[in-house]
Protein backbone atom coordinates (compact mmCIF):
# COMPACT_ATOMS: atom_id res chain seq x y z
CA UNK A 1 0.00 0.00 0.00
CA UNK A 2 0.89 3.75 -0.71
CA UNK A 3 1.61 6.33 2.11
CA UNK A 4 -1.50 8.88 2.34
CA UNK A 5 -0.71 11.91 -0.06
CA UNK A 6 0.10 15.12 2.05
CA UNK A 7 0.91 13.02 5.57
CA UNK A 8 3.80 14.39 6.57
CA UNK A 9 6.65 11.79 7.57
CA UNK A 10 7.37 11.35 11.02
CA UNK A 11 9.93 8.76 12.00
CA UNK A 12 12.17 6.69 9.54
CA UNK A 13 10.89 5.75 6.33
CA UNK A 14 11.47 2.51 6.39
CA UNK A 15 9.90 1.41 9.27
CA UNK A 16 8.73 -1.47 7.99
CA UNK A 17 12.00 -3.27 8.98
CA UNK A 18 11.67 -2.31 13.02
CA UNK A 19 12.19 -4.80 15.41
CA UNK A 20 10.04 -5.23 18.45
CA UNK A 21 10.63 -2.84 21.12
CA UNK A 22 11.02 -0.03 18.87
CA UNK A 23 9.78 3.16 19.51
CA UNK A 24 6.94 4.68 18.28
CA UNK A 25 8.53 6.47 15.49
CA UNK A 26 10.56 3.21 14.42
CA UNK A 27 13.63 3.62 15.87
CA UNK A 28 15.23 2.58 19.22
CA UNK A 29 17.85 4.90 21.14
CA UNK A 30 21.26 4.56 20.24
CA UNK A 31 23.79 2.19 22.15
CA UNK A 32 25.43 5.73 23.44
CA UNK A 33 22.17 6.95 25.05
CA UNK A 34 21.28 3.97 27.36
CA UNK A 35 21.74 5.30 30.66
CA UNK A 36 22.18 3.09 33.80
CA UNK A 37 19.18 0.98 34.65
CA UNK A 38 18.09 1.10 31.40
CA UNK A 39 19.87 -1.96 29.91
CA UNK A 40 21.68 -2.88 27.08
CA UNK A 41 21.44 -3.99 23.30
CA UNK A 42 20.74 -7.66 23.31
CA UNK A 43 22.93 -10.33 21.47
CA UNK A 44 19.79 -10.61 18.70
CA UNK A 45 19.46 -6.95 18.18
CA UNK A 46 23.22 -6.55 17.95
CA UNK A 47 23.30 -9.25 14.91
CA UNK A 48 20.47 -7.83 13.76
CA UNK A 49 21.15 -3.85 13.65
CA UNK A 50 23.80 -3.89 10.95
CA UNK A 51 21.69 -6.03 8.60
CA UNK A 52 18.52 -3.49 9.10
CA UNK A 53 20.39 -1.05 8.51
CA UNK A 54 21.89 -3.02 5.33
CA UNK A 55 17.97 -3.34 3.95
CA UNK A 56 17.02 0.22 4.84
CA UNK A 57 19.62 1.28 2.87
CA UNK A 58 19.48 -0.85 -0.16
CA UNK A 59 14.82 -0.60 0.08
CA UNK A 60 15.45 3.22 -1.03
CA UNK A 61 17.90 2.34 -3.85
CA UNK A 62 14.86 1.40 -6.77
CA UNK A 63 17.29 -0.69 -8.97
CA UNK A 64 18.20 -3.21 -5.77
CA UNK A 65 14.05 -3.31 -5.15
CA UNK A 66 13.83 -4.04 -8.67
CA UNK A 67 16.32 -6.82 -8.89
CA UNK A 68 13.72 -8.28 -6.22
CA UNK A 69 11.86 -9.44 -9.54
CA UNK A 70 14.02 -12.19 -10.44
CA UNK A 71 13.34 -14.75 -7.83
CA UNK A 72 9.26 -13.69 -7.66
CA UNK A 73 9.57 -14.13 -11.09
CA UNK A 74 11.28 -17.67 -10.85
CA UNK A 75 8.67 -18.25 -8.11
CA UNK A 76 6.09 -17.67 -10.59
CA UNK A 77 7.40 -19.93 -13.33
CA UNK A 78 7.90 -22.48 -11.18
CA UNK A 79 5.07 -22.52 -9.34
CA UNK A 80 2.90 -22.61 -12.76
CA UNK A 81 4.83 -25.76 -13.74
CA UNK A 82 4.34 -27.56 -10.96
CA UNK A 83 0.31 -27.03 -10.18
CA UNK A 84 -0.56 -25.54 -13.83
CA UNK A 85 -2.87 -22.66 -12.60
CA UNK A 86 -0.89 -18.89 -12.77
CA UNK A 87 -4.06 -18.16 -9.93
CA UNK A 88 -6.34 -19.41 -8.59
CA UNK A 89 -8.51 -21.60 -10.78
CA UNK A 90 -6.55 -19.75 -13.64
CA UNK A 91 -4.68 -22.78 -16.08
CA UNK A 92 -1.43 -21.93 -17.11
CA UNK A 93 -0.96 -21.11 -20.41
CA UNK A 94 2.71 -22.65 -22.12
CA UNK A 95 5.43 -21.63 -20.61
CA UNK A 96 7.65 -19.24 -22.50
CA UNK A 97 10.66 -16.55 -22.21
CA UNK A 98 7.98 -14.05 -23.23
CA UNK A 99 5.74 -14.88 -20.29
CA UNK A 100 8.34 -15.10 -17.72
CA UNK A 101 9.84 -11.74 -19.48
CA UNK A 102 6.46 -10.21 -18.97
CA UNK A 103 6.07 -11.34 -15.56
CA UNK A 104 9.87 -9.91 -14.63
CA UNK A 105 8.57 -6.49 -15.90
CA UNK A 106 5.44 -6.35 -13.92
CA UNK A 107 7.52 -7.50 -10.39
CA UNK A 108 10.43 -4.86 -11.28
CA UNK A 109 7.91 -1.99 -11.57
CA UNK A 110 5.80 -2.73 -8.49
CA UNK A 111 9.07 -3.22 -6.15
CA UNK A 112 10.21 0.01 -7.81
CA UNK A 113 6.70 1.98 -6.80
CA UNK A 114 6.26 0.19 -3.53
CA UNK A 115 9.30 2.35 -1.51
CA UNK A 116 9.14 2.55 2.22
CA UNK A 117 9.00 5.86 1.75
CA UNK A 118 5.74 6.00 0.50
CA UNK A 119 4.10 3.16 3.08
CA UNK A 120 1.43 4.51 5.48
CA UNK A 121 2.94 5.73 9.50
CA UNK A 122 1.78 4.28 12.64
CA UNK A 123 -0.49 7.10 13.02
CA UNK A 124 -2.22 6.78 9.57
CA UNK A 125 -3.68 2.85 10.75
CA UNK A 126 -5.73 4.41 13.15
CA UNK A 127 -7.16 7.69 11.29
CA UNK A 128 -7.67 5.18 8.51
CA UNK A 129 -9.61 2.55 10.71
CA UNK A 130 -11.83 5.22 11.69
CA UNK A 131 -12.87 6.70 8.81
CA UNK A 132 -13.39 3.20 7.65
CA UNK A 133 -15.31 2.26 10.44
CA UNK A 134 -17.43 5.55 10.64
CA UNK A 135 -18.11 5.10 6.77
CA UNK A 136 -19.68 1.18 7.55
CA UNK A 137 -21.88 2.59 10.26
CA UNK A 138 -23.01 5.22 8.49
CA UNK A 139 -23.51 3.11 5.07
CA UNK A 140 -25.32 0.59 7.01
CA UNK A 141 -27.57 3.69 8.80
CA UNK A 142 -28.88 4.43 5.60
CA UNK A 143 -29.25 1.38 3.80
CA UNK A 144 -26.11 1.64 1.15
CA UNK A 145 -24.41 -1.80 2.29
CA UNK A 146 -28.08 -3.69 1.61
CA UNK A 147 -28.87 -1.46 -1.85
CA UNK A 148 -26.02 -0.49 -3.12
CA UNK A 149 -27.46 1.15 -5.89
CA UNK A 150 -28.99 3.56 -3.66
CA UNK A 151 -25.72 5.22 -2.79
CA UNK A 152 -25.31 6.71 -6.79
CA UNK A 153 -26.69 9.56 -7.57
CA UNK A 154 -28.10 10.59 -10.94
CA UNK A 155 -26.16 13.70 -12.18
CA UNK A 156 -27.93 16.51 -14.04
CA UNK A 157 -27.72 16.47 -17.73
CA UNK A 158 -24.52 17.93 -19.18
CA UNK A 159 -25.32 20.24 -21.87
CA UNK A 160 -23.46 22.42 -24.34
CA UNK A 161 -23.54 25.24 -22.84
CA UNK A 162 -22.15 24.04 -19.31
CA UNK A 163 -19.26 23.49 -21.75
CA UNK A 164 -16.08 24.64 -22.33
CA UNK A 165 -14.19 23.20 -25.74
CA UNK A 166 -10.75 23.43 -27.20
CA UNK A 167 -8.74 21.86 -29.66
CA UNK A 168 -5.74 19.68 -28.95
CA UNK A 169 -3.21 17.40 -31.14
CA UNK A 170 -1.37 14.00 -30.08
CA UNK A 171 0.17 11.72 -31.65
CA UNK A 172 -1.24 12.78 -35.22
CA UNK A 173 -4.68 12.81 -33.96
CA UNK A 174 -6.62 16.30 -33.38
CA UNK A 175 -9.18 16.05 -30.94
CA UNK A 176 -11.57 18.16 -28.88
CA UNK A 177 -11.42 19.19 -25.61
CA UNK A 178 -14.34 19.62 -23.09
CA UNK A 179 -14.43 20.72 -19.80
CA UNK A 180 -17.08 21.16 -17.37
CA UNK A 181 -17.85 21.66 -13.63
CA UNK A 182 -18.26 17.73 -12.68
CA UNK A 183 -21.07 19.03 -9.85
CA UNK A 184 -20.10 16.01 -7.74
CA UNK A 185 -20.01 16.40 -3.85
CA UNK A 186 -19.86 13.88 -1.16
CA UNK A 187 -22.47 13.54 1.78
CA UNK A 188 -22.32 15.90 4.39
CA UNK A 189 -20.30 14.51 6.91
CA UNK A 190 -19.36 11.79 5.21
CA UNK A 191 -15.53 10.43 6.46
CA UNK A 192 -12.85 11.60 4.43
CA UNK A 193 -15.86 13.68 2.23
CA UNK A 194 -14.06 17.41 3.36
CA UNK A 195 -10.23 16.31 2.66
CA UNK A 196 -11.76 14.39 -1.15
CA UNK A 197 -13.62 18.09 -1.81
CA UNK A 198 -10.82 19.90 -0.90
CA UNK A 199 -8.79 18.69 -4.55
CA UNK A 200 -9.69 21.71 -5.72
CA UNK A 201 -8.30 20.64 -9.74
CA UNK A 202 -10.90 17.86 -9.21
CA UNK A 203 -13.50 19.98 -9.57
CA UNK A 204 -13.65 20.40 -13.52
CA UNK A 205 -14.43 17.22 -15.55
CA UNK A 206 -12.59 17.00 -18.69
CA UNK A 207 -12.46 14.57 -22.00
CA UNK A 208 -11.09 13.99 -25.20
CA UNK A 209 -13.38 13.40 -27.71
CA UNK A 210 -12.30 12.26 -31.19
CA UNK A 211 -14.85 11.82 -34.08
CA UNK A 212 -15.95 11.81 -37.40
CA UNK A 213 -18.33 14.51 -39.38
CA UNK A 214 -21.42 13.83 -41.16
CA UNK A 215 -24.19 11.77 -40.22
CA UNK A 216 -24.46 10.07 -36.45
CA UNK A 217 -22.14 7.04 -35.55
CA UNK A 218 -22.07 4.50 -32.90
CA UNK A 219 -19.93 6.13 -29.78
CA UNK A 220 -17.11 4.14 -27.33
CA UNK A 221 -16.46 5.51 -24.22
CA UNK A 222 -12.95 4.84 -23.53
CA UNK A 223 -11.92 5.09 -20.06
CA UNK A 224 -7.93 4.84 -19.39
CA UNK A 225 -5.96 3.12 -16.11
CA UNK A 226 -4.25 4.66 -13.22
CA UNK A 227 -1.83 7.15 -13.04
CA UNK A 228 -2.45 7.89 -17.03
CA UNK A 229 -5.25 10.80 -18.06
CA UNK A 230 -3.25 12.54 -20.76
CA UNK A 231 -4.30 12.25 -24.91
CA UNK A 232 -0.84 11.31 -25.21
CA UNK A 233 -0.96 8.42 -23.33
CA UNK A 234 -4.61 7.13 -23.49
CA UNK A 235 -4.52 6.98 -27.06
CA UNK A 236 -1.52 4.53 -27.35
CA UNK A 237 -3.53 2.78 -23.85
CA UNK A 238 -6.79 2.56 -25.62
CA UNK A 239 -5.96 1.83 -29.49
CA UNK A 240 -8.13 4.96 -30.04
CA UNK A 241 -6.91 5.27 -33.70
CA UNK A 242 -7.98 1.42 -34.39
CA UNK A 243 -11.62 2.43 -32.75
CA UNK A 244 -12.01 5.50 -34.56
CA UNK A 245 -10.20 4.79 -37.81
CA UNK A 246 -10.39 1.39 -38.27
CA UNK A 247 -13.73 1.01 -36.87
CA UNK A 248 -15.44 3.37 -37.98
CA UNK A 249 -16.28 4.99 -34.01
CA UNK A 250 -16.45 8.04 -32.00
CA UNK A 251 -14.50 8.13 -29.30
CA UNK A 252 -15.08 10.00 -25.61
CA UNK A 253 -12.30 9.46 -23.65
CA UNK A 254 -13.16 10.88 -20.18
CA UNK A 255 -10.34 11.74 -17.78
CA UNK A 256 -11.03 9.89 -14.32
CA UNK A 257 -10.66 12.33 -11.16
CA UNK A 258 -7.37 13.28 -9.95
CA UNK A 259 -5.43 12.43 -13.12
CA UNK A 260 -4.31 13.95 -16.44
CA UNK A 261 -5.36 18.03 -15.99
CA UNK A 262 -7.39 17.23 -12.57
CA UNK A 263 -4.16 15.94 -10.95
CA UNK A 264 -3.42 17.36 -7.40
CA UNK A 265 0.38 15.63 -7.05
CA UNK A 266 3.00 15.30 -9.51
CA UNK A 267 1.96 11.29 -9.95
CA UNK A 268 -1.69 11.45 -12.11
CA UNK A 269 -3.34 9.65 -9.79
CA UNK A 270 -1.73 9.20 -6.98
CA UNK A 271 -4.32 10.21 -4.06
CA UNK A 272 -6.85 8.00 -5.73
CA UNK A 273 -4.91 4.71 -4.74
CA UNK A 274 -3.22 5.69 -1.84
CA UNK A 275 -3.42 4.24 1.62
CA UNK A 276 -6.61 6.90 2.29
CA UNK A 277 -9.08 4.06 1.18
CA UNK A 278 -12.10 6.38 1.74
CA UNK A 279 -10.25 8.59 -1.39
CA UNK A 280 -10.74 5.07 -3.57
CA UNK A 281 -14.68 5.39 -2.51
CA UNK A 282 -15.12 8.71 -2.99
CA UNK A 283 -13.22 8.56 -6.41
CA UNK A 284 -15.16 5.76 -8.01
CA UNK A 285 -18.01 7.48 -7.02
CA UNK A 286 -16.98 10.82 -8.77
CA UNK A 287 -15.99 8.72 -11.56
CA UNK A 288 -19.30 6.89 -11.76
CA UNK A 289 -21.04 10.38 -11.81
CA UNK A 290 -18.75 12.61 -14.13
CA UNK A 291 -18.92 9.78 -16.86
CA UNK A 292 -22.93 9.35 -16.91
CA UNK A 293 -22.98 13.14 -17.36
CA UNK A 294 -20.77 12.75 -20.28
CA UNK A 295 -23.25 10.64 -21.67
CA UNK A 296 -26.25 12.73 -21.54
CA UNK A 297 -24.21 14.66 -23.69
CA UNK A 298 -23.20 12.17 -26.09
CA UNK A 299 -26.83 10.77 -26.62
CA UNK A 300 -27.53 14.69 -27.53
CA UNK A 301 -25.06 14.06 -30.38
CA UNK A 302 -26.86 11.63 -32.00
CA UNK A 303 -25.08 8.68 -30.89
CA UNK A 304 -26.70 5.72 -32.76
CA UNK A 305 -24.99 3.34 -29.73
CA UNK A 306 -22.84 3.92 -26.62
CA UNK A 307 -20.52 0.96 -25.64
CA UNK A 308 -17.50 0.89 -22.55
CA UNK A 309 -14.33 -0.12 -23.16
CA UNK A 310 -11.52 0.30 -20.25
CA UNK A 311 -8.20 -0.85 -19.35
CA UNK A 312 -7.20 -1.41 -15.69
CA UNK A 313 -8.81 0.84 -13.01
CA UNK A 314 -11.07 1.73 -16.04
CA UNK A 315 -11.67 -1.56 -16.24
CA UNK A 316 -12.91 -1.39 -13.04
CA UNK A 317 -15.19 1.79 -13.36
CA UNK A 318 -16.79 0.72 -16.71
CA UNK A 319 -17.36 -2.46 -15.07
CA UNK A 320 -19.42 -0.55 -12.04
CA UNK A 321 -20.79 1.57 -14.73
CA UNK A 322 -22.82 -1.46 -16.32
CA UNK A 323 -24.16 -2.48 -13.25
CA UNK A 324 -25.10 1.30 -12.38
CA UNK A 325 -26.63 2.86 -15.52
CA UNK A 326 -28.33 1.20 -18.54
CA UNK A 327 -28.34 2.41 -22.11
CA UNK A 328 -24.52 0.54 -22.94
CA UNK A 329 -24.88 -1.56 -25.98
CA UNK A 330 -21.75 -3.49 -24.93
CA UNK A 331 -18.61 -3.46 -22.18
CA UNK A 332 -15.24 -4.53 -22.64
CA UNK A 333 -13.25 -4.82 -19.64
CA UNK A 334 -9.49 -5.58 -20.22
CA UNK A 335 -7.15 -6.78 -17.31
CA UNK A 336 -9.29 -5.88 -14.81
CA UNK A 337 -9.74 -5.04 -11.16
CA UNK A 338 -12.80 -5.61 -9.16
CA UNK A 339 -12.01 -5.90 -5.93
CA UNK A 340 -9.39 -3.33 -4.17
CA UNK A 341 -9.16 -4.08 -0.28
CA UNK A 342 -7.84 -7.53 -1.84
CA UNK A 343 -5.78 -6.50 -4.32
CA UNK A 344 -4.06 -3.53 -1.64
CA UNK A 345 -3.91 -6.53 0.87
CA UNK A 346 -2.01 -8.86 -1.55
CA UNK A 347 0.41 -6.03 -2.51
CA UNK A 348 1.22 -5.22 0.84
CA UNK A 349 4.49 -6.16 2.38
CA UNK A 350 3.77 -8.21 5.33
CA UNK A 351 4.09 -5.95 8.04
CA UNK A 352 1.41 -3.60 6.58
CA UNK A 353 -1.03 -6.63 6.72
CA UNK A 354 -0.20 -7.43 9.88
CA UNK A 355 -0.98 -3.70 10.92
CA UNK A 356 -3.68 -3.32 8.69
CA UNK A 357 -5.42 -6.39 10.34
CA UNK A 358 -4.55 -5.32 13.50
CA UNK A 359 -6.42 -2.08 12.80
CA UNK A 360 -9.51 -3.70 11.91
CA UNK A 361 -8.71 -2.32 8.08
CA UNK A 362 -8.59 -5.29 6.34
CA UNK A 363 -10.69 -8.63 7.28
CA UNK A 364 -14.62 -6.91 6.75
CA UNK A 365 -14.72 -3.22 7.17
CA UNK A 366 -12.92 -2.07 4.27
CA UNK A 367 -14.57 -5.11 2.11
CA UNK A 368 -17.66 -3.96 3.83
CA UNK A 369 -17.71 -0.13 2.41
CA UNK A 370 -16.12 -0.93 -0.82
CA UNK A 371 -19.39 -2.92 -1.32
CA UNK A 372 -21.11 0.23 -2.82
CA UNK A 373 -18.16 0.44 -5.30
CA UNK A 374 -17.83 -2.85 -6.26
CA UNK A 375 -18.66 -4.44 -9.45
CA UNK A 376 -19.68 -7.02 -7.83
CA UNK A 377 -22.51 -5.71 -5.97
CA UNK A 378 -24.46 -5.23 -9.03
CA UNK A 379 -25.51 -7.03 -11.68
CA UNK A 380 -24.42 -6.40 -15.21
CA UNK A 381 -27.48 -4.09 -17.21
CA UNK A 382 -25.51 -4.90 -20.77
CA UNK A 383 -26.31 -7.94 -22.21
CA UNK A 384 -24.51 -11.14 -21.16
CA UNK A 385 -23.57 -11.71 -25.28
CA UNK A 386 -22.60 -7.80 -25.01
CA UNK A 387 -20.26 -8.35 -22.28
CA UNK A 388 -16.36 -9.17 -23.18
CA UNK A 389 -13.19 -9.77 -21.23
CA UNK A 390 -9.27 -10.10 -22.01
CA UNK A 391 -6.68 -10.82 -19.34
CA UNK A 392 -3.02 -11.86 -19.26
CA UNK A 393 -2.09 -15.14 -17.91
CA UNK A 394 1.42 -12.97 -16.51
CA UNK A 395 -0.55 -10.10 -14.83
CA UNK A 396 1.32 -9.17 -11.82
CA UNK A 397 -0.73 -6.05 -11.27
CA UNK A 398 -3.88 -7.19 -11.32
CA UNK A 399 -4.29 -10.72 -10.50
CA UNK A 400 -5.43 -13.01 -12.92
CA UNK A 401 -7.51 -14.37 -10.52
CA UNK A 402 -9.53 -10.75 -10.55
CA UNK A 403 -10.74 -11.14 -13.78
CA UNK A 404 -11.59 -14.43 -13.30
CA UNK A 405 -14.34 -13.34 -10.94
CA UNK A 406 -15.48 -10.76 -12.86
CA UNK A 407 -16.01 -13.46 -15.88
CA UNK A 408 -17.56 -15.41 -13.07
CA UNK A 409 -19.74 -12.96 -11.51
CA UNK A 410 -20.57 -11.80 -16.00
CA UNK A 411 -22.04 -15.06 -16.19
CA UNK A 412 -18.90 -16.63 -18.12
CA UNK A 413 -18.88 -14.26 -21.37
CA UNK A 414 -16.79 -14.49 -24.24
CA UNK A 415 -12.78 -14.20 -22.71
CA UNK A 416 -9.20 -14.15 -23.64
CA UNK A 417 -6.68 -14.95 -22.35
CA UNK A 418 -3.31 -13.42 -23.72
CA UNK A 419 0.15 -14.73 -22.65
CA UNK A 420 1.46 -11.46 -21.48
CA UNK A 421 2.18 -9.28 -18.32
CA UNK A 422 -0.20 -5.92 -17.26
CA UNK A 423 0.74 -4.01 -20.13
CA UNK A 424 1.14 -6.31 -22.51
CA UNK A 425 -1.95 -5.84 -24.38
CA UNK A 426 -0.27 -2.75 -25.61
CA UNK A 427 1.56 -5.05 -28.06
CA UNK A 428 -0.77 -8.26 -28.55
CA UNK A 429 -2.15 -8.81 -31.80
CA UNK A 430 -5.22 -11.12 -29.98
CA UNK A 431 -6.13 -8.08 -27.78
CA UNK A 432 -6.54 -5.59 -30.78
CA UNK A 433 -8.25 -8.37 -32.77
CA UNK A 434 -10.70 -9.60 -29.95
CA UNK A 435 -11.38 -5.89 -29.18
CA UNK A 436 -12.12 -5.17 -33.03
CA UNK A 437 -14.40 -8.71 -33.12
CA UNK A 438 -16.14 -7.37 -29.62
CA UNK A 439 -17.31 -4.37 -31.21
CA UNK A 440 -18.02 -5.52 -34.19
CA UNK A 441 -20.27 -9.05 -32.86
CA UNK A 442 -22.51 -6.26 -30.85
CA UNK A 443 -23.16 -4.78 -33.80
CA UNK A 444 -21.13 -1.03 -33.16
CA UNK A 445 -18.92 -1.58 -36.06
CA UNK A 446 -19.57 0.23 -39.00
CA UNK A 447 -16.56 -0.87 -40.66
CA UNK A 448 -15.51 -4.83 -41.10
CA UNK A 449 -12.48 -5.74 -38.54
CA UNK A 450 -9.42 -6.80 -40.12
CA UNK A 451 -8.34 -9.20 -36.99
CA UNK A 452 -4.74 -9.00 -36.09
CA UNK A 453 -3.01 -12.40 -35.42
Amino acid sequence: MLRPTGTEADGDPSEGSEVPGASEAGAGPPPDSIGPGQGSLSLVERVVGPSRAVWKFLGRRSLARASRAVPRTLRFMRAAAMTGEVSNGVPAPRLSLGLAAGVAMDEALLAIVMTPTRFPRRADFARVSGELADARRMYSRRGWLARPTSYHRSPPPLTDRDLETGRGWALGQGYERLTYESGFSTRAGEPGGDRWMAYQPNRWATAAIVRHRGEPRPWVVCVHGFSTGFPFMDFIGLHTAKLHRGLGLNVALPVLPLHGPRKVTLVSGEPFLSFDMMNTVHGLTQAVWDIRRLVTWIRDQGATSISLYGVSLGAYVVSLLAGIADGFDAVVAGIPVVDFPSLFHDHSPIHIRARSIEHRIMGGVAEDVFRVVSPMSFEAKVPRHSRYIFAGYGDRLAFPEQAQRLWEHWDRPRMSWYSGNHVGYLWSGQVVGFLAESLAESGLSRIRPVVER
